[in-house]
């Protein structure tokens, strides 16, 4: 098997900075994991607060530290420095070599949806984000390695898309579309969410954008581990 990860991501129409920070890192134990957080509002405020808790999480899962240990330390550092009055989603998604596991941690009201042998699932309990406490825990789920598994996480902008003009997406119908019609690959299944939304905002994004895909497939190929980036560049 192998998984293959991809990320697409848009800022606020007009807005220079994305609140959203997204990082990837290798696991000590092996695997991966990829980390996004949403800072409270938009714009560079909401980029700073997304940043240190990004970088706090990431810190100490490359120590060896467990997801849900490294997502309340970032709770109680944001809580710390902002006194409980800014706030900031969280995801982990990670794939632990050692357990045979995808471990999605999760301080985020939105769902993370879950598709495998022809069901999407929707991950909904109550989550809280991180900041509101010293007492703030995620919702931490376990789910077995296994071909044909396809993941969907993405930030609150996903969810509005298209409220303003009182057409909000149906994120859930939507990706199980998309799994139904093709099997799209993970970029083009982010891709083609990304562009559904941002349709539906009239080419100008109400919010922040980030979504992410993961998808286990039969391996084929080569050994060799790839990573792709691209970031356009405005002068």
């Amino acid at each position: 098997m192998e998984v293959q990860i991809a990320v697409a991501k848009i800022n606020k129409y007009a807005t220079p900075e994305s609140g959203d920070t997204l990082e990837a890192i290798e696991r000590p134990n092996g695997g991966l994991s990829v980390v996004l957080a949403d800072g409270q509002t938009s714009g560079r405020g909401a980029k700073a607060v997304s940043m240190m808790v990004v970088r706090k999480v990431i810190g100490l899962l490359a120590e060896g530290v467990r997801d849900g240990a490294a997502a309340r330390a970032a709770s109680d550092a944001l809580f710390t420095d902002k006194q409980g009055k800014v706030i900031c989603t969280l995801n982990i998604a990670s794939v632990d070599l050692h357990s045979g596991t995808i471990v999605l941690t999760r301080n985020n009201p939105s769902p993370i949806f879950v598709s495998r042998g022809g069901q999407t699932d929707c991950l909904s309990a109550e989550s809280i984000p991180l900041g509101t406490s010293r007492d703030v825990r995620p919702v931490i789920t376990e789910i077995e390695l296994e071909a044909g598994l396809t993941i969907v996480i993405y930030t609150d902008g996903l969810t509005h898309a298209g409220e303003r003009r009182g057409q909000p997406m149906d994120v859930c119908e939507t990706i199980r579309s998309l799994l139904e019609e093709q099997d799209p690959t993970p970029q083009e299944m982010a891709d083609s969410l990304l562009a559904y939304a941002v349709k539906l905002d009239d080419e100008r994004p109400a919010d922040d954008i980030s979504i992410l895909v993961l998808k286990v497939s039969p391996h084929s190929g080569d050994e060799v581990r790839r990573m792709g980036i691209r970031l356009p560049i405005h002068p």
